[in-house]
């Protein structure tokens, strides 16, 4: 595999963010709505649970939140 074809190191696989991509508009709104998907507010009960998760292990909620949608598993 030529080595233009892949993504630069520390790529994100995010939209591209150039225009010259006819589907670029297509692709950065469904990023758009994946992130925002990701990101909603669970319910009240489930938000204290991981708050409380998160000062326990000494990270911020978003930091928790995060490991638990990268990992699909609680610390």
């Amino acid at each position: 595999m030529p080595s233009d074809a892949l993504p630069p190191r520390s790529h994100n696989g995010g939209p591209p963010l150039d225009e010259e991509d006819p589907h670029a508009s297509w692709r950065h709104w469904n990023w758009k709505r994946a992130h925002k998907k990701a990101w909603k507010t669970p319910p009240r009960e489930i938000a204290l649970r991981r708050l409380a998760r998160a000062e326990e292990l000494g990270m911020s909620y978003r930091e928790y939140a995060l490991e638990i949608m990268e990992r699909g598993r609680y610390l």
